[in-house]
């Protein structure tokens, strides 16, 4: 019976409900089985209590020491992990942001803050101009804290180039010298200075020559030739400037082969003069050796008929007086454009 009773404590130290009923029944057979007396039993019964209870706590102490040892590698799991990543260079680093170089400002700047940066701008150029229209300016550079996650963006404005470091000046390119040269050769030394044919505007010398568009001009580009030339050689050409080329034309087959000293001072060459190569045709530009009316199909230095005109071109002196090829009267006088030009009488 006593041997029942230590049973009793062993069983309760490793499971309590299992020490628990083999308790009950010791108590029965106590009280049952053997013959002691009523106090033997009585302690007997307090003893089994005792040894269930002592058992019990035994085995609470073992679970807790073990569920204490778990809880301690767990933890010094964790911070071995925790040391891992914090000594990690790249987990770390905060990620690269993005590259916002080329694209307009503004837009660069809604993408930054998306990304949750904080942004900011200023001119690239020496300058330091106040930003005040982000549409109207081009990123160059940027510069990112990305721990901070602030962005500082240095860009120009649209229609110019950047400079080669952020607060440097602005490459410009420099007008070369095109005077003389053809149409095509012009073109190609323009290109090769980095102006734009969109930048172009063309005009002609002559006061019986309209102005050739561009297509017209690079159509007989080795027939046109540069006679003056707007900015001067050398000079930057900027967002601002107006690039202009003054265009003369002439073939082998003309009898002047070479520009006039001024702009709109001298016809081309009298050579759809009516009366040319009679013996009072012109032998100069505009001039007269016959005591004849100096005229051109472009206008009049005399003041009296001009003979055949063409609608729309330009003349000299205003009043003269002509007619088309299909006889209609035309009178010399002020165009749209402020300059003298045939129109209908």
């Amino acid at each position: 019976m006593l041997g029942v009773l230590a049973l009793v404590a062993l069983l309760g130290a490793f499971s309590f409900a299992l020490g628990f009923l083999v308790m009950i029944a010791a108590m029965v057979a106590v009280w049952v089985l053997p013959p002691w007396r009523w106090f033997a039993r009585l302690g007997a019964t307090f003893g089994a209590f005792l040894l269930l209870t002592v058992g019990s706590g035994l085995g609470g102490q073992l679970d807790n020491s073990g569920t204490g040892k778990a809880d301690a590698k767990a933890r010094d799991e964790g911070d071995a992990s925790a040391s891992v990543i914090a000594t990690s260079p790249t987990a770390s680093k905060p990620p690269k942001a993005a590259d916002y170089t080329g694209k307009p400002l503004d837009e660069a700047e809604k993408l930054a803050r998306s990304a949750g940066y904080t942004t900011g701008g200023h001119d690239a150029a020496e300058e330091n101009r106040a930003v005040v229209m982000w549409s109207g300016w081009t990123v160059c550079f940027q510069k990112a804290d990305t721990t901070a996650k602030t962005i500082d963006f240095a860009a120009v404005k649209t229609a110019e180039p950047c400079p080669e470091q952020d607060g440097g000046p602005l490459p410009w390119p420099k007008m070369p010298d095109v005077v003389g040269a053809t149409y095509n050769t012009a073109v190609q030394d323009l290109k090769r200075a980095g102006i734009g044919l969109d930048r172009i505007t063309l005009d002609d010398v002559y006061l019986d020559i309209d102005t050739p568009t561009a297509e017209d001009a690079a159509a007989n580009g080795d027939e046109w030739r540069v006679c003056f030339q707007s900015p001067d050689e050398k000079t930057k050409v900027t967002s601002t400037t107006a690039v202009r080329l003054d265009l003369g034309k002439w073939t082998d087959a003309d009898l002047v082969q070479r520009c006039p000293s001024a702009k709109d001072t001298t016809y081309k060459v009298p050579a759809n003069i009516p009366d040319h190569g009679s013996d009072n045709s012109t032998t100069g530009s505009g001039g007269s050796t016959g005591g004849g009316s100096s005229s051109s199909s472009g206008g009049s230095t005399s003041g009296g008929s001009a003979g055949t005109v063409h609608p729309g071109s330009f003349c000299s002196p205003p009043g003269a007086a002509g007619v088309t090829e299909a006889g209609t009267p035309m009178v010399c006088g002020p165009g749209t454009d402020g300059r003298n030009r045939w129109r209908s009488a």
